[in-house]
């Protein structure tokens, strides 16, 4: 019998204030979360201050900590 190696993704449960960053894609970059619920996160933009709603789309792959946010 084969083995099937299956990669899993789960979406990632945002919280209020939390300040993420995205590697990659057109949402690239630091936000912070304002607001969500099942469908939809609003994040900000921390130097524009500008504010987005997006389906909810981000996957963990990583927790760090860092001396700097936003980064540059």
């Amino acid at each position: 019998m084969s083995k099937f190696y299956v990669t899993k993704f789960k979406p990632y449960p945002f919280k209020i204030g939390q300040k993420i960053h995205i590697d990659g894609g057109k949402r690239k970059g630091d936000w912070e979360v304002v607001d969500v619920n099942e469908q939809k996160v609003i994040l900000r933009c921390p130097v524009s201050l500008r504010e987005f709603e997006w389906n909810r789309f981000c996957y963990f792959t990583e927790e760090a900590t860092s001396d700097k946010w936003p980064t540059d």
